[in-house]
C-alpha cells in the first residue's frame, strides 16, 4: 500500500502539463501540508508554489 504524502515529503511533478514546462522538469518540491480534499481532488501544498496540487500528479522521491 502507498503511505499518503506528508509535510516534508519531496516529490517531483508527473503525469501532468506542469511535468512537461522546463522551469518544473525534475524540479524537486517539499509538501508542507497535509493532503485535503478539493472539489472531489486530493490535494497538497507545494513549498514555492501557490494553491493546493493533486497528489495524483506528484510522485516521491525516496532518499
Amino acid at each position: 500500500m502507498i503511505r499518503p504524502l506528508k509535510p516534508g515529503d519531496q516529490v517531483v511533478m508527473h503525469g501532468c502539463y506542469e511535468a512537461h514546462k522546463e522551469k518544473y522538469k525534475d524540479k524537486v518540491w517539499t509538501v508542507e501540508s497535509e493532503p485535503w480534499d478539493l472539489c472531489g481532488s486530493e490535494v497538497v501544498r507545494l513549498e514555492g508554489h501557490s494553491g493546493g496540487f493533486a497528489t495524483e500528479y506528484l510522485k516521491r522521491v525516496e532518499a
